[in-house]
């Protein structure tokens, strides 16, 4: 059974999509599963060993246009691929589908082009992400399968030496995630310093600033007990730190889905414009989502904007720096 996964969306779609991964190859033990995604993507799935090949589609980059869809098209064709699975809702994913020649191919009924599958699945909303990817294989559907990331060695060594190196190895670590791609997914910066300079004044506490080159410029608060990681590891060398991680507190961005993948961190998100019920809250069940309840506006859109339409911002703005604070501490004194 060659079975191909076609998904090149944002890094936490990658991320929820693992536990498809493996509810196939309990389906298919013997299978040959072959993941299409972006070159971040595949930095993230390094290492599943349910995978047998990932193949890197830069569609913004060296396999931009129509020539680069066609080359690897013709690439995947010649696997012989028996399924072909596209969780992918946009047209150019459902036409290299249908490139494959695969005579199964499974998609979203409500995808771009879902005439080009063989057999479409709805797109329930209401459903947690990783619970409307799993609908795409039938079976097991009692068995709670979770999110899996694989940091190597070599990675789970480099965060150690790191978090040895700055004293931090006998204290509570709290990987703080102040980044989003969108604006008004961002809970304001101010709010983050003053909850990282109250959390800087704890010797028991260590501070982890996580996040990625865009999130570097970002004019944080860095105390005496504060780790500045922004910019400086690689995706899977992020999930070590956050898999050490005693609490991650982060906006409603990839940092929740990566560190959903391990049990020990608790995880406090913070959701403004966004709702739980897109399907996009934390997997992990040790964790807790922070948001203004019963605000008429909300949600204001999937995945936020460039500005508050009601120039407001009540959404972030009434969510305070002592209601997080308390959270974490809350946690830390429980674990005790």
């Amino acid at each position: 059974m060659r079975i191909l996964i076609i998904h090149t969306a944002f890094i936490g779609d990658i991320v929820l999509s693992t536990p498809l991964i493996r509810k196939l190859k309990d389906i298919y033990p013997e299978s040959e599963i072959t993941y299409v995604t972006t070159p971040a993507g595949a930095a993230m799935l390094k290492n599943n060993p349910n995978l047998s090949e990932i193949i890197v589609y830069d569609k913004r980059g060296m396999h931009k246009g129509i020539k680069g869809m066609l080359e690897l098209s013709k690439r995947l064709r010649e696997k012989n691929f028996n399924m072909v699975i596209t969780p992918h809702r946009y047209l150019r994913s459902s036409l290299i589908s249908w490139l494959t020649r695969a005579p199964e191919r499974i998609g979203y009924e409500s995808a771009a082009g879902s005439f080009l599958f063989t057999k479409k699945i709805p797109h329930e909303k209401e459903k947690h992400e990783v619970k409307k990817l799993l609908t795409f294989a039938e079976g097991r559907e009692k068995k709670r399968y979770e999110i899996e990331l694989y940091p190597s060695e070599a990675d789970e060594k480099k965060v150690a030496e790191l978090i040895e190196k700055e004293g931090f190895a006998n204290k509570k670590l709290i990987s703080i995630a102040i980044g989003s791609r969108w604006f008004t997914k961002k809970w304001p910066l101010e709010y983050f310093n003053e909850v990282i300079r109250e959390l800087g004044k704890r010797k028991d506490i260590g501070i982890i600033l996580v996040g990625g080159n865009e999130e570097s410029f970002l004019n944080a608060e860095i105390t005496e007990n504060t780790l500045d990681l922004r910019g400086k590891t690689t995706l899977l060398e992020l999930a070590a730190v956050l898999e050490r991680s005693d609490i991650v507190v982060t906006n409603d961005s990839s940092p929740i889905h990566i560190a959903s993948a391990f049990r020990k961190p608790h995880i406090i998100a913070i959701f403004g414009p966004t709702v739980k019920e897109f399907g996009f809250f934390p997997w992990s069940e040790n964790s807790e989502v922070l948001e203004v309840q019963d605000l008429e506006c909300r949600p204001c859109s999937l995945h936020g904007g460039d500005k508050c339409p009601k120039a407001h911002f009540k959404c972030m703005l009434d969510i305070k720096p002592e209601m997080v604070l308390m959270r974490v501490l809350k946690y830390i004194e429980e674990k005790k």
